[in-house]
């Protein structure tokens, strides 16, 4: 068992080691070792779309995937790169506050690099991914329809004007209007898909927080009882949101918040459907952001189990749910994850 005082690390390629060579390689203007890591991945959706969520993120990345692309225009892997660093260059432009037409026209370059990469491989998930994503941008819910590459074969299929589809109804009437063919595209390709519920739970968070916390709900309630499913993990990741809220607004304490009878239905429902669920031998695929909100929650609300997946994370550590709490409290959150993990995890007895 990894000591309680174990070091703690933040890296952006977490516990995937194949990942650190072609970061490296993106540095320093190559693109080769991402190329032969995401052609080795292959279909397997899961670590496809973690992975390159990853390298589209590494420094350096835009100017290696857009040689990569000019050498070899017609790899799907590729686009399917350069539609990731389109559309993470569209919300940094939107988070950095840039002007509005400059963030809706990187958002069309991204968006026609998206419709690119499906053209090119159809069943690749991961642009429905990255155009739910552009959902954020400020494009109105009329923009939205303009992100759906389908859109005028559904039209045809419908019979019926762009006023009169209902493009962005919900599956039931609590939900909220939105983006839902794209959720249902990447869905249906990569059934119970981690990134794509996690964009849609994003887009509803723009909205309102509550109706975040109503989408992870259902979906969470959705999720298949004969396999570990991340959906379980979605409620976790909105309730973080929630707290900084409430929190926020003097509303309601930590302590009252993080025990109550809600948070620990969910946070077992997660602990057992998701992490237990999963065998052992395949918890290193585990996603490790969603492992940190697993275990912050077990340890904030006194569920049991905390330990294991602590132990499941080692020494890595990601800073939200971490930050999050710890601000809130005026506390450093490395100091907080240490504090919290060590007082789940056993130290190590070293015998003489």
């Amino acid at each position: 068992m990894p000591a309680a005082d174990m070091p703690l690390i933040v890296d952006l390629a977490g516990r995937d080691d194949e990942l650190r060579a072609p970061l490296d390689d993106l540095r320093l203007g190559r693109w080769s070792a991402a190329r032969d890591l995401l052609r080795r991945t292959g279909p397997d959706w899961e670590l496809r779309t973690s992975r390159s969520l990853v390298l589209s993120v590494g420094a350096g990345s835009l100017g290696a995937i857009k040689a990569w692309l000019s050498e070899e225009p017609f790899s799907a892997d590729a686009l399917m790169m350069w539609a990731r660093v389109l559309t993470r260059e569209a919300l940094r432009a939107m988070d950095k506050g840039r002007d509005r037409d400059l963030v809706l026209q990187s958002g069309t370059f991204a968006r026609d690099a998206c419709f690119g990469a499906v053209g090119r491989w159809p069943e690749d998930p991961v642009p429905w991914v990255d155009l739910l994503r552009l959902a954020k941008l400020p494009v109105g819910r009329r923009g939205l329809r303009l992100l759906d590459p389908y859109l005028v074969q559904r039209l045809q299929l419908w019979g019926q004007s762009i006023e009169m589809n209902r493009w962005d109804e919900a599956p039931e009437k609590a939900l909220f209007p939105g983006p839902w063919p794209l959720l249902h595209e990447a869905d249906r390709r990569h059934p119970g898909s981690r990134e794509a519920y996690h964009r849609m739970r994003e887009y509803a968070e723009l909205r309102a927080p509550w109706q975040a916390v109503d989408f992870t709900r259902w979906a969470s309630g959705g999720a298949p009882e004969d396999s570990a499913s991340a959906l379980h993990m979605l409620p976790l990741h909105a309730f973080v949101t929630e707290y900084q809220r409430r929190h926020g607004s003097g509303e309601i304490g930590a302590l009252s918040f993080w025990t109550s009878d809600q948070i620990r239905h969910y946070a077992r429902r997660a602990r057992f459907g998701w992490f237990e669920s999963t065998p052992p031998k395949q918890r290193s695929r585990l996603s490790l952001l969603d492992l940190n909100h697993l275990a912050f929650t077990l340890v904030a609300s006194g569920e049991d189990g905390a330990a294991a997946v602590f132990n499941e994370i080692g020494p890595y550590a990601t800073s939200a749910p971490w930050e999050t709490f710890s601000t809130s409290l005026r506390r450093d959150w490395h100091s907080e994850f240490l504090r919290m993990r060590a007082s789940v995890v056993r130290p190590r007895v070293r015998h003489r």
